[in-house]
């Protein structure tokens, strides 16, 4: 049976979370604040994570910053506050997805479900080609890391994930809607606007290193593409 961990100081939230989760086969996991959830996490090694950002001890961004820096798993987090900031922060470091409270549990099993099909889809991908090679650059997806001149870059797994989506096909342009669906799923709720905002804070990452040989250009009105120059 999957485990689900929970972490959320509302009682009434975890209660409804954890039913809905039973319901759709997981076993649920329950933390009510940021320190058990991270014993919790270390304890069971949950398949999915459930975190509400304003959490006691550790907020939501703090115990996903842990778990990314020694798991993939999926996280999903959870927040009364919805503005754009706060969404692409919490990509940034490294979550799956972003509820907005108040929500329905259905669409949070819905969303659930995509992070762990998505997880899925990619490990089946990535064991018959684990590494993406061009130039200065080289891509390990099963490792999780990125080498620009043979220095490590350090990047959240969704931007591993958008490079390996773009150099996997060099030259070939991706509307906006094209990386949201494969990148974030056919579930997603999201706009563009993540897309473009994810794109600019990569771009800041990797062009700490020289790269002459490729990049990622803008296809104004119609999305990105990895470029590869041709000599």
């Amino acid at each position: 049976m999957q485990h689900i961990l929970i972490a959320d100081d509302n009682h009434d939230i975890t209660d409804i979370l954890s039913t809905y989760s039973k319901m759709e086969g997981f076993e649920p996991i329950v933390a009510a604040d940021g320190e058990e959830a991270i014993k919790l996490f270390d304890e069971y090694n949950p398949d999915v994570v459930l975190l509400d950002v304003m959490m006691p001890k550790e907020d939501g961004y703090e115990v996903c910053r842990k778990i990314r820096s020694k798991s993939n798993v999926p996280v999903i987090l959870i927040t009364a506050r919805g503005e754009d900031f706060d969404k692409i922060m919490g990509l940034d470091i490294g979550a799956d997805d972003y509820i907005v409270k108040p929500f329905s549990p259905r669409e949070v099993m819905a969303r659930v479900r995509a992070v762990l099909r998505r997880m899925t889809n990619n490990s089946k991908d990535s064991t018959s080609e684990n590494v993406v090679t061009i130039s200065n650059l080289e891509i390990n997806l099963e490792e999780y890391t990125l080498h620009i001149g043979g220095k490590k870059i350090a990047l959240t797994k969704k931007e591993i994930e958008t490079m390996w989506t773009l150099a996997s096909n060099p030259n070939k342009v991706f509307t906006r809607d094209n990386l949201l669906d494969s990148l974030w799923g056919f579930d997603y709720f999201g706009d563009s606007r993540t897309v473009d905002s994810h794109i600019k804070r990569l771009r800041a990452k990797i062009d700490a290193v020289q790269h002459p040989d490729w990049s990622i250009k803008t296809i104004w009105g119609v999305g990105y593409k990895f470029e590869v120059v041709e000599k």
